[in-house]
C-alpha cells in the first residue's frame, strides 16, 4: 500500500523538487520582467502559475482561444460513458484571480523573436523579456489520404478533447447492437502512447454492457504499444471476443479513408466498411511553433534538454507536447512537469541565479475498466547525450495483481487527476 501511495503522488513529489532551492525567490525583490505564454494545457498553464507563484512581481500574462480547457487525459471515460464532459473542463478563473496571470483569450499568430513581439489575431502586440510556447498538437490533414478536417466531422478523431468528444460519444450511443466500431492508431509519436489503448478498453467496456453484439477493430500503424502485455491481458480477461488488434505488420496501417461511406482502407488495400471509425491521425507541433520557424524537419521542437529553450530562438521556451523530449511521453504529467522546470529556470534567469539541475517524473494511468487501472512510470534526467531514463526508475504494473490491486489502480488514476488539475489550473 505504501508503494502505490507514494506513486501516487509521485508527480506533485517530483515537480516540488525540480524547484528545490527556489522557495527564497518569493521573499527577495526580484528585477521586474515581462513573461508571455501562448497556450494554456497542462504546460502552458502550469508554467504561467508557478512563475507567478515563484515570484510575484515578475509579470505574466497567458495567451489561450478557449474560455475553459478540457484535458485529454479522461476524455476516454467521457467516450466511454462513465463521465459527463464538464467534469473534465477547467477555467482559469483561479489562474487569474488566485495568482494574478493575465488571462487574455486571444490566439497568437505571429512572433518575431527578434524584436520579442506576440502578434494576436485580436490585433494586440505582447512585447516580452521571456516567450513560452506551450502550443499543444496539430494534425497532418490528409498524411492519410481523405482524411481532411471536413472528413474529421463524420470520422471522428477526438484526440483534442472538447465537441470531437462528444461527437464521438454520441456515435456510439447511435450505433446498431452488432456494428463494428474501427480505432484507427497513427505510427509514434503522437500524444499520449497508451491512450488509444485505454480508449479501446472503455469503448470495449461499453460495447459489452450496452451493445454487447458489436465488435472493435484496433488498426495499428506500429507492431508494438505502451503497456502492451498488461492491456492484451485484461482484454483476454475482460472483453473476450470483442476487440481484434490488427498490428502494422498483419496490415494495420490505415493509408486512405471514405469517410460519407465510413470505409478506411489500409497499406496493403484491404477495405473496412465500418459503422464508427475513430481515426486518430499523424501528428505535429501546434501552428504558431511552425509560423515562428521552432520546428524543424521532425515536425515537433527542438529544444536544450536542462532549460528547454528552443534551440531556433533565445529566450523562447517550450513545453508539453510540441517538444522533441524522448525518451520522455507526450503526456499531461510530462507537460505540468515541463511546466515547473520552466518557471524555475525563467525565474532563476530574471534573478541572476544559476541553472538547475532539473529531473522529471512521468505516471500514466490507464482504465480498462471502470475499477480496473494500469500504470507506467519512469524518472528522466539529464545524461551526457541528453535526456534519458534513470535506469530502473519506472516500470509498469505486476502483470499478476489481484482484482483488489487493479481497483486500487483505478482509484489512484481518478485521485491524481483531481491532484494534477488542482495544481496546473487552481
Amino acid at each position: 500500500m505504501t508503494t502505490r501511495l507514494s506513486r501516487r503522488s509521485f508527480g506533485l513529489l517530483a515537480g516540488a523538487a525540480a524547484l528545490g532551492g527556489l522557495s527564497a525567490c518569493a521573499t527577495r525583490p526580484p528585477a521586474k520582467a515581462r513573461v508571455v505564454v501562448i497556450g494554456g494545457g497542462f504546460g502552458g498553464a502550469t508554467t504561467a502559475k508557478y512563475i507567478r507563484r515563484l515570484d510575484p512581481a515578475i509579470d505574466v500574462t497567458l495567451v489561450e482561444r478557449s474560455k475553459s480547457f478540457v484535458t485529454c487525459p479522461f476524455s476516454n471515460a467521457v467516450i466511454g460513458g462513465l463521465q459527463d464532459i464538464s467534469t473534465i473542463t477547467h477555467s482559469y478563473d483561479a489562474l487569474s484571480e488566485r495568482w494574478g496571470v493575465d488571462v487574455i483569450h486571444d490566439e497568437a499568430i505571429a512572433i518575431d523573436t527578434v524584436k520579442k513581439v506576440v502578434a494576436l489575431k485580436g490585433g494586440r502586440q505582447l512585447s516580452y523579456d521571456k516567450l513560452v510556447v506551450a502550443p499543444g498538437i496539430d494534425f497532418k490533414w490528409n498524411a492519410i489520404e481523405g482524411y481532411d478536417e471536413k472528413a474529421a466531422e463524420i470520422l471522428p478523431h477526438a484526440w483534442k478533447a472538447g465537441a470531437q468528444t462528444i461527437t464521438l460519444r454520441r456515435q456510439l450511443e447511435a450505433l446498431e447492437d452488432g456494428g463494428v466500431v474501427a480505432l484507427s492508431v497513427p505510427a509514434n509519436p503522437y500524444r499520449c502512447p497508451p491512450g488509444p489503448y485505454e480508449r479501446a478498453s472503455l469503448i470495449a467496456h461499453y460495447l459489452k454492457t450496452t451493445k454487447p453484439k458489436s465488435k472493435l477493430l484496433i488498426l495499428d500503424g506500429k507492431d508494438s504499444f505502451s503497456k502492451q502485455g498488461l492491456f492484451q491481458d485484461a482484454w483476454a480477461k475482460l472483453y473476450p471476443g470483442l476487440i481484434e488488434w490488427v498490428p502494422l505488420s498483419k496490415d494495420g496501417k490505415i493509408t486512405k479513408v471514405d469517410a460519407a461511406a465510413r470505409v478506411l482502407e489500409s497499406e496493403f488495400g484491404t477495405k473496412h466498411k465500418v459503422a464508427v471509425a475513430n481515426v486518430i491521425p499523424p501528428q505535429q507541433a501546434g501552428a504558431i511553433a511552425h509560423v515562428a520557424g521552432l520546428v524543424d524537419k521532425s515536425g515537433w521542437v527542438p529544444v536544450d534538454a536542462k532549460t528547454f529553450e528552443a534551440k531556433q530562438a533565445k529566450d523562447v521556451y517550450v513545453v508539453g507536447d510540441a517538444t522533441i523530449a524522448n525518451p520522455q511521453p507526450k503526456s499531461g504529467f510530462i507537460a505540468n512537469a515541463h511546466g515547473k522546470v520552466v518557471a524555475a529556470t525563467i525565474v532563476n534567469a530574471v534573478n541572476g541565479k544559476g541553472q538547475l539541475e532539473p529531473s522529471w517524473a512521468n505516471t500514466c494511468y490507464s482504465l480498462i475498466a471502470p475499477d480496473y487501472g494500469i500504470t507506467v512510470a519512469g524518472v528522466y534526467r539529464v545524461g551526457d547525450k541528453g535526456l534519458e531514463e534513470v535506469p530502473g526508475s519506472g516500470g509498469v504494473s505486476p502483470k499478476d495483481a489481484d482484482a483488489q490491486f487493479r481497483a486500487l489502480e483505478a482509484r489512484y488514476a481518478r485521485d491524481w487527476y483531481k491532484s494534477i488539475t488542482t495544481d496546473t489550473w487552481g
